[in-house]
């Protein structure tokens, strides 16, 4: 008697190969040309409707486009550093945490002026979402601001 099941056995497969990019790019350029195909049909679809001075102004702020786009393809991403993007990981983390407390603020100011016949905790039991996003938010900053302080910081050379 054969006890082995024939789903577990072992059936020859081919070894398929996927065919391999023939240019690799870098992840700039392809944000710079995805954006580009998105951006100009789009353009090029509204500029007949728009007013002429309002045309000339969406004319120059996508060869803008185009040109800031350039530049940003032309920057190597392995060359930047770990330190350098220290300034903008802190900035990311205050703005989480500012604008969690002032979105909490917000909230409390829109329950206090606008919905004063609510007590503390129908207050809580009807806005309990919007203020645990706000929350997770502010700690989401406090995270990453608390990670940039423990990381090393590397040594000067005298």
């Amino acid at each position: 008697m054969d006890f082995e099941s024939k789903a577990n056995a072992p059936t020859p497969t081919d070894n398929i190969e996927f065919a391999q990019p023939t240019i690799s790019r870098k992840p700039l350029e392809l944000l710079r040309d995805t954006e580009a195909l998105l951006r100009r049909p789009t353009v090029a679809t509204l500029l007949p409707i728009l007013p002429p001075k309002l045309r000339n102004k969406f004319q120059a702020t996508s060869s803008l486009a185009d040109d800031s786009f350039k530049e940003l393809a032309e920057i190597d991403l392995d060359t930047i550093s770990d330190f350098e993007l220290r300034h903008a990981r802190i900035s990311v983390g205050l703005s989480f945490v500012g604008f969690g407390a002032l979105m909490i603020l917000v909230l409390l100011l829109y329950l206090n002026t606008l919905r004063p016949e609510l007590s503390t905790g129908e207050q809580i039991r009807q806005y309990w979402y919007q203020y645990i996003w706000f929350v997770s938010l502010g700690v989401a900053g406090m995270f990453m601001l608390g990670r940039e302080a423990m990381r090393p910081m590397p040594r000067r050379r005298k």
